[in-house]
């Protein structure tokens, strides 16, 4: 009889992980607390009829670059959108400043802050396989390529002291400062410095910021595919908030249990050591998202022409006027004009809208547990730099950080990146250990962004804790090509 795996969770993490002990022979049982599977990659009608919205993540840079969604083929099986443009930011006199996936026409629109722009972010993106290499594992261990290691902590050093790097001109710093945010944390400072970097240097390679024609759905539906063929289960409305009493099988025999879910969860396990019940509790959880999606009787009317070329959108006027409102929820407080990050995928997938509609997925960053509705602050902060765009609105679905909290038991507070981004938090996740996916109870592992390498639509956390348990039950190391073959 084959031995048991239960997944908990259906994140992109918890199916990764699904597919890779199916084809380790693991019978799995993956089960999810929503009514559909997906997690952060789901998309579904949350307006109109036709309107389809990206429940969670909706941009993915770092999906084509993971190594695990190279070797489960989601390049070749996904169709994926390739924009000309990576990503845009507006300004209040007119202009935008666009990173085109050309970095030469980047650097020639930048004018005076083009050359500084280039040595920002060229010799990154010219080894990002190195590079994704390097922030895509566990730190506590000797890169394999440590001069691009070098390279990458020299500008991390360099940005996250001082907002700019060499930008002197107020497009140049507002570009950079757009890609910062992501990273929902002080600005400047490492931790977003660390995120941004990574992220610009995706903007200028082959694949640029690309996304899955009609939504995010494709990639949980591609992964849940996988695990269907090879035998493993999916249960929805499934909601697991207790490890006390869960039948996962017996993990004395090789039976085991993966978390796609915040670390909080081992708490409920009356086996759990004090020690490390310690250290879990005292993991740090950061400020949330709150998110409106729209749904839009034509396109969003950008003043600048180029802006409808970049399906992503930052907005928040100057690099210090993102920095301010960063800080402010940094520090437990809602500012008065936020940062947006905005996705519309409508520019180049007509699917996701009727003929000649379109939407717009939109987020802001507030302190964590916030009842804030963010549709006015969202509809003023495009307005700003769209005017009409309240015009063209059809109708709204609202997600504050209480609602997100509540629709998905792993982001504590609203927090959808599995944990505070900081530094600290980046090689203590969640705990300090040179194997963090696996806990004391034997045959229980985390596999959720809450360990290495974090946040982001790549399924390594869930990899690395599926080939942790793999390594841990053989004795041996597996490995990539161990499951999937080699190149």
């Amino acid at each position: 009889m084959a031995r048991r795996a239960t997944v908990v969770g259906s994140g992109p993490n918890g199916l990764t992980a699904g597919v890779a002990l199916a084809r380790a022979g693991y019978a799995v049982r993956v089960l999810e607390a929503a009514p559909a599977f997906g997690g952060g990659v789901r998309t579904a009608e949350l307006t109109l009829p036709g309107f389809h919205h990206d429940v969670g993540s909706a941009v993915h840079p770092a999906a084509l670059s993971s190594p695990v969604f190279r070797a489960f083929g989601l390049r070749e099986r996904i169709e994926w959108a390739v924009p000309e443009a990576s990503f845009a930011h507006p300004l209040d006199d007119g202009r935008a400043a666009i990173a085109w996936r050309d970095l030469d026409r980047t650097v020639r629109d930048l004018g005076a802050d083009g050359r500084a722009w280039r040595a920002l972010v060229a010799p990154l993106g010219r080894r990002l396989d190195e590079l994704v290499g390097f922030t895509g594992s566990q730190l506590l261990r000797m890169p394999r390529h440590p001069l691009v290691a070098a390279r990458f902590g020299i500008r991390m050093l360099s940005v996250g002291a001082r907002l700019g790097d060499g930008l002197r001109g107020e497009r140049g710093r507002a570009l950079l400062a757009g890609v910062l945010a992501h990273a929902n944390t002080r600005i400047p400072s490492l931790a977003s410095a660390a995120a941004g970097l990574l992220l610009a240097a995706h903007s200028h390679t082959r694949d640029g910021w690309a996304f899955p024609l009609g939504g995010a759905q494709a990639i949980a539906d591609a992964l849940a595919g996988d695990l269907r063929a090879l035998g493993g289960v999916i249960e929805t409305d499934t909601r697991v908030d207790s490890l006390a009493g869960l039948d996962i099988g017996d993990t004395a025999a090789g039976d085991l249990l993966l978390l796609d879910t915040s670390p909080r969860l081992l708490l409920t396990s009356p086996d759990l050591p004090a020690g490390y019940a310690r250290a879990i509790a005292r993991y740090r959880y950061g400020a949330a998202a709150a998110k409106v999606d729209f749904a839009l009787d034509g396109p969003v009317p950008w003043t600048h022409v180029d802006v409808p070329r970049a399906p992503t959108v930052h907005l928040g006027g100057t690099a210090a006027e993102i920095a301010e409102g960063e800080n402010a929820v940094a520090q437990g407080r809602v500012p008065e004009r936020p940062y947006v990050l905005a996705v519309q995928p409508s520019v180049l997938d007509p699917s996701r809208a009727p003929a000649g509609k379109a939407v717009l997925w939109a987020y802001l960053h507030v302190p964590a547990g916030s009842p804030f509705d963010p549709t006015a602050a969202v509809i003023a902060q495009v307005e700003r730099f769209a005017p009409g765009f309240r015009d063209r609105i059809l109708a709204t679905h609202v997600t504050t950080a209480v609602a997100q909290a509540r629709s998905n038991p792993a982001n504590i507070g609203g927090d959808i990146l599995g944990g505070a981004f900081t530094m600290m938090q980046a090689v203590r996740r969640p705990v300090l250990s040179p194997a963090p996916w696996r806990t004391p109870l034997r045959g229980v592992y985390l596999a959720s962004a809450a360990t290495p390498p974090g946040p982001g639509v790549t399924g390594m956390p869930g990899w690395y804790a599926a080939r942790q348990a793999l390594t841990d039950s053989a004795g041996v190391r597996v490995d990539l090509d161990d499951l999937f073959g080699s190149d």
